[in-house]
């Protein structure tokens, strides 16, 4: 018997909680994303996530534990090695990731790639670097318009991505290329999560924009995870921002992009009005990508701040037999040096109308558990090669 029919599962993309025990490995000493977030802050206004009991989970300047949380809590850490975005999604439905994905942030592509890449599309790449896409195109986009080369650059993720504009290079020439990127960054020594096609329109800088045509080029998960399991079972597999691009569609039965992470919550909110039975899957991106990546404790911090509101909206939808998961896929912390992911624990939050009591539960040595407890509750079994267990039992 199902003890939950609808499962929401919120990541706050990178809201690490605290150092994780093998964080000195991946150059990451002290780092505290949510903590450091809360001393920077003057003010930390988030009364919905300090009634589910976020300040007794983890220590915050301005927020006071309360005396009887409303959600059950713990800190997980991550198994699988790396601490980018796929990887800590994968493992959250079970995938166990031994090989990281390749980032470039430091030293950009090498020239191995670079020359096939230029041999295979034909035009001279330029860029070739860690930049925010809308500076490349104000330092790049008049020369690729008037000589006919090709930007290429990466971020601090494991990432390819070329930019093209519509109305000079097409956007299926675009595409084209990209799908060569994606063939030769197959290899292991080459190989990112995802090449992304950046297309934009305008002449001359001060006018380029991006547009929406953006196209994802992403790994497929190297086995089936707890989404395709629901989906088989007749479940519906409902995700909203980047889930549909970090799973390549897989295990998915509708999907909604996100314009903004408030957005993304809007959507939550909206599809919470709506009768289902199984899952829905939200990724948050803008604590990562405008405020982690950039290193603005403050500007991270305000986010939060709108997350709660949202969240305040979407907690008087749940029903009796919803559960509530909020967590995280890595850390970012906003203090640290350079622009790379921080690996640590993460939060685990789950909230439900019918549970008695919060407080907060044991730990876990893997995200995998969420994808555990979703598949137990619905008992579907998971499949085959997958690693977690379930804590559902836990969670009364």
């Amino acid at each position: 018997m199902k003890k939950y029919r609808r499962i929401f599962t919120v990541v706050l993309d990178s809201l690490g909680a605290g150092q994780a025990p093998d964080s000195p490995q991946y150059g990451d000493v002290g780092v505290d994303t949510l903590g450091h977030i809360s001393e920077k802050m003057e003010e930390f206004h988030i009364p919905n996530l300090q009634k589910l009991g976020i300040a007794n989970l983890h220590p915050l300047k301005q927020v006071e534990p309360v005396e009887k949380p409303m959600a059950k809590y713990a800190k997980l850490q991550e198994k699988s090695l790396g601490k980018d975005t796929m990887t800590g999604h994968w493992e959250m439905m079970g995938l166990y990731i031994t090989q990281p994905f390749q980032t470039f942030t430091d030293t950009g592509f090498p020239k191995e790639l670079i020359d096939e890449l230029e041999k295979r599309t034909g035009r001279k790449i330029i860029g070739n670097k860690s930049a925010s896409g809308t500076e490349i195109l104000d330092e790049l986009a008049e020369e690729e318009i008037n000589e006919g080369h090709l930007i290429v650059y990466t971020s601090a993720d494991s990432v390819l991505q070329i930019c093209g504009n519509e109305e000079t290079m097409g956007l299926e020439t675009l595409y084209k290329y990209c799908e060569i990127a994606r063939d030769l960054t197959m290899k292991d020594e080459w190989k990112v999560g995802r090449v992304i096609a950046r297309p934009y329109v305008g002449k001359k800088k001060g006018e380029f924009k991006r547009t929406a045509n953006r196209h994802d080029y992403a790994l497929k998960p190297y086995g089936k995870t707890t989404l395709d399991a629901l989906k088989e079972a007749g479940y519906q597999v409902i995700s909203v921002g980047k889930i549909y691009d970090i799973f390549d569609g897989e295990g998915l039965t509708e999907s909604n992009k996100s314009k903004s992470s408030v957005h993304g919550m809007e959507q939550t909110i909206e599809i919470a009005k709506r009768d289902f039975e199984g899952l829905c899957f939200t990724n948050l991106v803008d604590f990562d990508a405008l405020w982690g990546h950039r290193r603005n404790p403050v500007g991270y911090g305000e986010e939060i701040e709108r997350f709660d509101e949202k969240l305040g909206e979407l907690l008087p939808l749940l029903k009796e037999d919803d559960l509530l998961i909020l967590t995280a896929d890595h850390g970012n912390d906003p203090t640290y040096t350079g622009t790379d992911h921080t690996r640590e624990l993460v939060p685990f939050i789950a909230y439900s109308p019918s549970m008695a009591q919060g407080g907060e539960i044991e730990g876990a040595d893997t995200f995998a558990v969420i994808g555990a407890t979703i598949a137990d509750n619905f008992d579907v079994k998971m499949p085959e090669g997958t690693i977690g267990y379930s804590i559902l039992d836990r969670l009364d």
